[in-house]
């Protein structure tokens, strides 16, 4: 009876160590995918056995049951995190734990550009594939509550950079982000302003920022155009800028400025009002912040294009048409 116990005792041993043998190899073992690479969604909240479905549900083949005993095995029953993954052909079990542990998720990218609309930021945020339109719906007013923003108007109030974020994201989030990021540089800009500038405020400093980002050809001429109209606002002038009428047509706008449209009043419209447009215009980059709030020191009122990307400035109106004639009507 003992040899047979003693017997049963080595069966078993050698059982469990083969069948330990067996999941080390597995846990070890590239898994087979329905793509290389591939992309999984973790949801929020899961349990170690549901992660292991939506794993498998994801295309890659494996048994959950067996994902579940590495996960607890390994002491990662706490550490696994929502979000996307991507795995290639050489993740084996062990590896897909740890990535999903670690929280590596797999990065999305919006890029937002320096001189756009607000509108166009949205367009692009709204047609990201891998958000959660959360502000879907909302009005720009709703949405900048939605956000915690004090402002109503949403122009310029979000920062031009690329962002990086997880899929299923909430855009909400993303537009939280790209405002506080404009409040940070927005806030450093005017703690390091010049003396003497003719604005009341930091959201009169973007204001300008964002038609120096407009009027801007050449970056190196940013501090000069805003030194114009700088000089204008001083002077009393009007600051007769293109962009600003043009953002007031709105979708009316057919891509020519005409001299009707100069002569059409509206709050934007810097030919028939005085001072600074009631918002910015569009989204100022960094550099256009730092020339509104340090413009370069120049008397110039004036500026036209050359026709090359770069501008002829000029400090008096008979200056300033003789530079028309030359630059524009080739005279």
């Amino acid at each position: 009876m003992k040899r047979i116990f003693l017997r049963l005792t080595l069966v078993a041993a050698v059982f469990t160590i083969a069948a330990a043998g067996a999941f080390a190899w597995w846990a070890n073992r590239p898994l087979q995918l329905s793509a290389s690479p591939i992309e999984v969604v973790i949801k929020p909240n899961s349990s170690v056995a549901s992660v292991g479905r939506q794993i498998e549900r994801g295309g890659v083949r494996m048994d959950p049951r067996l994902f579940a005993l590495l996960v607890r095995l390994t002491g990662h029953s706490a550490d696994l995190k929502a979000g996307g993954y991507e795995f290639d052909s050489s993740a084996t079990p062990l590896s897909v734990i740890g990535k999903i542990a670690r929280g590596e998720v797999n990065h999305y990218v919006l890029t937002v550009i320096e001189g756009w609309e607000f509108r166009k930021m949205r367009a692009a945020v709204d047609a990201h594939p891998a958000l959660k339109h959360d502000s879907r719906g909302l009005s720009d007013a709703e949405l900048m509550k939605a956000i915690g923003a004090p402002e109503p108007a949403p122009e310029g109030m979000f920062f031009p950079d690329t962002y990086l974020f997880a899929r299923d994201s909430s855009d909400l989030e993303l537009y939280r982000h790209a405002y506080r990021a404009m409040q940070r540089r927005l806030t450093d800009a005017w703690n390091a302003r010049a003396p003497g500038l003719p604005y009341k405020s930091p959201y009169e400093a973007l204001i300008m920022a964002s038609i120096v980002e407009k009027e801007t050809g050449q970056p190196a001429e940013r501090p000069l155009i805003a030194a114009v109209f700088v000089n204008r606002l001083r002077k009393g002038m009007m600051l007769q800028t293109d962009p600003t009428v043009i953002y007031g047509l709105g979708e009316g706008f057919d891509g020519n400025i005409r001299k009707r449209d100069l002569q059409t009043d509206t709050p934007y419209n810097t030919y028939t009002r005085n001072g600074l447009p009631p918002t910015p215009i569009a989204l100022p980059g960094l550099a256009s912040l730092a020339a509104a709030t340090a413009p370069a020191p120049s008397d110039a009122l004036y500026f036209v294009a050359r026709g090359d990307g770069s501008s002829h400035f000029s400090n008096s109106l008979p200056e300033h048409n003789r530079a028309v004639d030359k630059y524009q009507r080739g005279k």
